[in-house]
C-alpha cells in the first residue's frame, strides 16, 4: 500500500527504539531488586510493567506497520483491536494505581501513568476506525502519534521510577535506624 511506504524510516526508527529500552527496563528492575521491598510487586504492577506495555505496544505498531497488506482492512482491525486492549489495560493500571499501598500517586503520576497512555491508545482506536474511512492517509498520523505519546510516556515513567528508587527510596532507606 502506497500510504504506508511513506512510513518506512518512521517505524524503522520507533520499533528499534521500544526494543531497546525494553531492554533497559529489565537492566533497571534488575538493578532495583537488589532492593526488594515487601510490597513491591503491587506497586510494580502499576508504576513498573505499564511501561514495559507500552514500549511492547510501540514494538508491535512499528512491525504491524511494515506489514506489507493488500489492503488497509486487516490493518485496521489490528489498530481498533490494539487500541481497544490499550483502553482495557488502562483500566487495570487505574485499578492497580489505587490498590496499591507502597507509595501515594500525586497528580503528575495519575497523569503520566494513566491519562496520557489511555489517550494515546483511544487514539490508537480512533485511527484504526478511520482507517477504513477517506481518511486512511490522516489516520496513519494518529497511529504515529499514538506510537510516540506511548513511547514518550514509557520513557518519563522509567526515568521516573528509576529516580524515586534510587534518590528517595534510597535516601529514605537509609535514614531509618
Amino acid at each position: 500500500m502506497s500510504e504506508l511506504d511513506a512510513w518506512d524510516s518512521f517505524y524503522v526508527i520507533a520499533g528499534p527504539a521500544a526494543g531497546a529500552l525494553i531492554g533497559l527496563q529489565f537492566v533497571v528492575v534488575t538493578l532495583i531488586a537488589e532492593r526488594p521491598s515487601l510490597r513491591i510487586a503491587e506497586a510494580g504492577a502499576a508504576f513498573a510493567t505499564p511501561s514495559i506495555v507500552h514500549f511492547g505496544a510501540v514494538l508491535l505498531l512499528s512491525a504491524l506497520m511494515r506489514v506489507p497488506w493488500d489492503t488497509i482492512s486487516p490493518l485496521a482491525t489490528l489498530l481498533a483491536v490494539l487500541g481497544f486492549a490499550g483502553l482495557g489495560y488502562e483500566l487495570a493500571v487505574a485499578r492497580y494505581m489505587r490498590r496499591q499501598t507502597v507509595y501515594e500517586p500525586d497528580s503528575e503520576d495519575w497523569v503520566y501513568y494513566l491519562l496520557l497512555p489511555t489517550a494515546g491508545y483511544a487514539i490508537l482506536l480512533g485511527s484504526g476506525i478511520a482507517a477504513v474511512t477517506p481518511f486512511a492517509r490522516e489516520a496513519l498520523f494518529g497511529v504515529g502519534a499514538a506510537a510516540l505519546l506511548l513511547l514518550f510516556v514509557g520513557i518519563r515513567n522509567t526515568w521516573d521510577s528509576v529516580v524515586y528508587h534510587v534518590f528517595v527510596k534510597r535516601d529514605a532507606d537509609a535514614d531509618k535506624p
